[in-house]
């Protein structure tokens, strides 16, 4: 398919990059085919998580595909881009039809990107899975990359001001070694694995990040678990049912 606007929304997306003086760490590139359908998972922890996954794919020359809300299509701004850059809407009430989209996208060799908690994690943990990336890997026969990001939260989360002006933030990237399920699989089984593996990967950016709250005010960034004021998994996800 062509690609006329997707280019330049990354050439504009790195050029703000620069201005903001960011501290992009990339790891696990190589996790990414350079040809041929993948679908790639990762965590959720901000509005702005697809433009930091699609940019792991960028040394595999690859363009991701992301599922994302419908309502974000009907956007009067960004539902030119999103339609643009190929994106796939996903309407909760008529999920079979995004799953068609994604499978047919796949065979036809694309990149597919999933955020299987669905919704930003508040805890900035991660929280439990749906089964559609893991489906979509075993339905197509392509590898399930597992990714991983870390300090986007502290441009634009869910419940908090954004911040897209902040300078000098370091953000993590950070992809494994892929995952490749197949039909006879118990799909549950290859969920769990997937969610394991993202939980380790995500300890391991959060612990290595070079950066610390400048303050009490600033730990609300960090995960309970590791000194920060974000709200507990239980608490948030008991009070949202």
């Amino acid at each position: 398919m062509a690609d006329l606007v997707y280019p330049p929304v990354i050439a504009t997306a790195r050029t703000a990059f620069r201005a903001l003086n960011m501290k992009i760490t990339i790891a696990g590139e190589e996790h990414v085919p350079t040809s041929g359908g993948a679908v790639i998972a990762c965590n959720h922890i901000s509005y702005l998580d697809f433009i930091f996954c699609g940019l792991g794919a960028r040394k595999s020359k690859r363009f991701v595909r992301f599922m994302a809300k419908e309502s974000i299509f009907r956007n009067r701004i960004g539902g030119p881009l999103m339609r643009g850059m190929h994106h796939i809407p996903v309407d909760r009430d008529a999920g079979m039809a995004s799953y068609k989209a994604a499978l047919n996208a796949l065979k036809a060799g694309e990149v597919v990107g999933v955020f299987p908690e669905a919704t930003i994690s508040q805890s900035f943990m991660i929280k439990d899975f749906k089964s559609g990336a893991s489906r979509l890997a075993a339905a197509t026969g392509t590898p399930l990359v597992p990714m991983v990001l870390w300090g986007t939260q502290r441009f634009w989360t869910k419940g908090r001001p954004r911040d897209l002006t902040k300078r000098g933030v370091a953000v993590t990237i950070m992809m494994g070694e892929p995952l490749h399920p197949e039909r006879r699989d118990n799909q549950d089984s290859v969920n769990e694995e997937l969610r394991a593996r993202m939980t380790s990967m995500l300890d391991r950016a959060q612990r290595a990040y070079p950066q610390q709250p400048a303050g009490p005010d600033d730990s609300w960034w960090l995960p309970a678990h590791l000194g920060g004021t974000a709200p507990l998994p239980a608490v948030y996800e008991s009070e949202a049912q």
